[in-house]
């Protein structure tokens, strides 16, 4: 789902391949774009975290592995 303006004064929805003029549309529809567009911020949002947070896991797993290698294991 795109909302791709092709000048000032229109604003074009495409979706599923199919262009839709976003300001003719129902105003119930108009909110369901909305509210697409608001999920796929919080969506990117989110990812954006989960590669941060891998990042630092990863980060911690290198200094665990350091530290552990003077240390001789139990087995």
């Amino acid at each position: 789902m795109t909302n791709t303006p092709s000048n000032e004064k229109e604003a074009i929805l495409t979706f599923e391949d199919k262009k839709y003029n976003l300001n003719n549309l129902p105003k119930d529809v108009q909110e369901l774009v909305k509210g697409m567009q608001v999920a796929d911020g919080q969506l990117r949002m989110h990812e954006d975290t989960l590669k941060v947070l891998a990042v630092g896991r990863q980060h911690l797993a290198m200094q665990l592995k350091s530290k552990l290698e003077s240390i001789d294991p139990i087995n």
